[in-house]
């Protein structure tokens, strides 16, 4: 006789950027290896990779490499809460005294917090604007590897972002261009065109955690955990 089949329980849930519903499982001892390795490592690709795979196994009609990393980091905490718990225990070394305090993370409290500054749509002059999207995972790790040429590999990530030209009443999706094209392209923008797109990506929603503790001093702190940190504590 075979080893009974165990039926994982399926749970619904909607994307924050588009409002889909997405039905996902629990994690298995399986994938709760792959997260522990993670955690264990503290790499940024190692995190990467447990992410997709985590994702890919445990969510319906998802596509992992479209997502964008803030959607991403919000269906691991929800798998999280139905695998575990909603709450995640953690210590934090008091700046102040030097002492660990032990902390508690609610998931529901999590938050997307957007910046008021923050806008999808790039200004270049009174005609034309750009039309960005969020780094996906693919992306994001290409700019954790930068090393040997940090400027250029960040230059071609934040150009990746930009979805569609909008020049009058026309559209120019940049998908249908080589990158050599497109570098072109960037390389006539004025100058302030740049900040604005620094603005876009410093400014891109994440999921965040605030929560306040007094220390043994007695004085009482703040604590803002951002993005994958609230996730591999």
């Amino acid at each position: 006789m075979g080893l009974p089949k165990i039926d994982l329980p399926l749970f619904e849930t909607k994307l924050l950027s588009t409002g889909k519903t997405v039905k996902y499982r629990p994690f298995t001892v399986k994938e709760e290896k792959i997260l522990l390795m993670a955690q264990e490592a503290q790499e940024p690709n190692q995190v990467i990779l447990s992410m997709r795979q985590i994702v890919t196994n445990c969510c319906e009609d998802v596509n992992v490499d479209e997502l964008p990393m803030f959607e991403l980091e919000y269906l691991m905490m929800q798998i999280r809460s139905k695998s575990v718990n909603n709450v995640i225990t953690f210590n934090v070394k008091d700046e102040e005294t030097g002492e660990d305090v032990q902390l508690e993370l609610d998931i529901d409290e999590i938050v997307l917090h957007t910046d008021e500054s923050h806008s999808k749509e790039i200004k270049v002059n009174d005609d034309m604007h750009l039309m960005m999207k969020y780094p996906t995972l693919d992306q994001v790790g290409i700019f954790l590897n930068y090393e040997e040429d940090p400027t250029n590999t960040a230059f071609d990530v934040m150009i990746s972002c930009i979805d569609c030209v909008v020049n009058g009443d026309e559209v120019a999706s940049l998908s249908e261009y080589s990158i050599e094209e497109i570098r072109d392209f960037v390389d006539t923008f004025p100058g302030g065109t740049v900040e604005e797109l620094k603005n876009f990506f410093e400014t891109i929603p994440s999921l965040r955690f605030e929560t306040t503790y007094t220390n043994s001093e007695g004085n009482e702190k703040n604590l803002v955990l951002e993005g994958t940190d609230t996730f591999f504590l």
